[in-house]
């Protein structure tokens, strides 16, 4: 990648093509930016939400209700990029619905901000339909700076956006989450409200610089269309209001009539979405054909984040209550572990592109499946290593923080294998019709890993015991193996993709 910021661009005619973003085009810069803040404010609040859950001064949920908060939540967040990546294709437009979105997502941190437990999981609803309408469209918004699926600086471009995403997270917990521990939880989650003021303002001052078709609905609903979505919409609206109402006024309602059904929902709604694509007959056989390939890849994609994101509960709580979080006698916030991994990933981030680039040049680079493969039984791994804190603590001492450091090293590397090439591929393999929709249904395949995690800890499965964190890891190892046994016939469905 090219070092400077004014360089021309390596193809003319590229949106922003008079000056480059280290190489790439000028509009990756807007949407780095843009997604930078985006993360600053969920990383923090992240960071803070199952602390907060689990406190005294917070709500003292127990460990295995905050583990299925905390995972029900991620899962609606990254559910609701189906409708959000909807929203692009049938009415707003990409670049609207990116800028209604932050002010939503403001508007939640601003309500969890508020100190009131009746008003808590409002915000945590605000934020999570905010990012739901911003994930898809500004990961599709990447995808359109470029000149197609074959342009070479295309997983580079992603891979530089994802630095924006990881420098975000990277300061939030510092900032964000010494402040609520330390100081208060409702000014932590505050904060998280002006990173995301930020964001918006420079949005809208940077839009210019992006690809005009940003602005574009690609297929606009029809009168018809929009009134019967508004029916089927205040329909299902009106049933929930009916439902929850009854378990309110006879006393039946407890937290599992919301926590269920969307960890259902999860589950459930990623198996129906493919399949309902895969059944469209508007596709040509290529579509097809690549569709079929996606499913590993989906599939692939669930197993890692279902591990993975467990680094923000179960390895956050384990932290909490059997972790020494301190370096050379300084105790620090348990919080800063969540800046792990975003500092890792922007220190490996530029060598993996630069790798891939390199070894494209010379047509050695890995195809997406073996990096897929390589990335599951990476994160397996890491859960083996967790098993070493884990008998640690189980002896009755205190486990070192090198231990979760080392944890989320390995999750790192797996992630660059599969997270940034996960989005390119994703646009790569999209059928026209369903351009922005394809981003939600990847961001799908976290809904369905959390929602697992959800129902694990929903049924009462202990997380932190020896023998399920084995068999998670075991898992994602013997998915990995078996991706990597049938990688000629998942290329064979792809195509010209690579």
């Amino acid at each position: 990648m090219a070092s400077s910021l004014t360089k021309d661009s390596v193809s003319p005619g590229t949106p922003g093509s008079e000056k480059t973003f280290f190489g790439h085009p000028r509009g990756l810069a807007t949407l780095f930016m843009t997604e930078m803040w985006e993360r600053f404010s969920y990383y923090g609040m992240r960071a803070l939400l199952p602390l907060y859950l689990v406190a005294p001064g917070g709500l003292g949920l127990s460990a295995g209700t905050a583990t299925a908060i905390y995972s029900v939540y991620l899962s609606l967040v990254y559910l609701l990029t189906m409708p959000g990546g909807w929203f692009g294709d049938r009415v707003w437009g990409p670049r609207k619905t990116v800028a209604v979105a932050g002010g939503i997502i403001m508007l939640g941190h601003l309500t969890l901000a508020l100190p009131s437990s009746g008003t808590f999981y409002a915000g945590l609803g605000l934020v999570a339909i905010g990012s739901g309408l911003l994930k898809a469209n500004i990961s599709t918004m990447v995808g359109q700076l470029y000149q197609g699926p074959d342009d070479p600086r295309r997983d580079g471009g992603f891979t530089v956006f994802y630095m924006g995403i990881n420098l975000g997270a990277f300061a939030a917990p510092l900032i964000i989450g010494t402040i609520g521990e330390s100081v208060n939880w409702h000014l932590g989650f505050a904060l998280a409200a002006v990173g995301m003021g930020l964001g918006v303002a420079q949005f809208l001052l940077g839009s210019r610089h992006l690809d005009p078709r940003s602005s574009v609905v690609p297929k606009p609903l029809s009168a018809q269309e929009r009134a019967s979505t508004l029916r089927k919409s205040a329909l299902w609206a009106g049933i929930a209001v009916v439902a929850y109402t009854v378990l309110g006024v006879t006393g039946t309602y407890t937290l599992n009539w919301v926590l269920v059904p969307l960890t259902l929902l999860g589950v459930i709604v990623p198996v129906m979405v493919i399949a309902r694509i895969k059944r469209d007959k508007d596709l040509d056989r290529t579509e097809q054909s690549k569709m079929s390939a996606y499913i590993w890849f989906f599939v692939a994609a669930a197993i890692f984040w279902m591990i993975y994101d467990q680094g923000g509960s179960t390895l956050s709580i384990f932290a909490d209550s059997s972790a020494e979080n301190s370096v050379f006698g300084w105790e620090f916030p348990v919080s800063w572990y969540q800046s792990v991994n975003p500092v890792l990933i922007m220190a490996l981030a530029p060598v993996f592109a630069w790798i891939w680039l390199a070894l494209n040049r010379r047509g050695k680079e890995p195809s997406t499946i073996v990096k897929f493969a390589s990335g599951l039984v990476l994160v397996g791994v890491s859960f083996f290593l967790f098993l070493a804190p884990l008998s640690i603590a189980e002896g009755g001492h205190k486990a070192a923080a090198l231990w979760l450091v080392a944890i989320y090293f390995v999750q790192t590397v797996g992630e660059l294998l599969l997270s940034p090439v996960g989005l390119s591929v994703t646009t790569k393999m999209a059928p026209a019709k369903y351009a922005s929709q394809m981003m939600g249904v990847w961001f799908l395949a976290v809904t369905a890993g959390d929602a697992t995690t959800g129902l694990l800890s929903i049924a009462g499965v202990d997380l932190n015991k020896t023998g399920v964190v084995a068999m998670e890891a075991t898992l994602a190892v013997l998915a990995g193996v078996a991706v990597w046994m049938y990688r000629k016939k998942v290329k064979a469905l792809m195509g010209d993709v690579r």
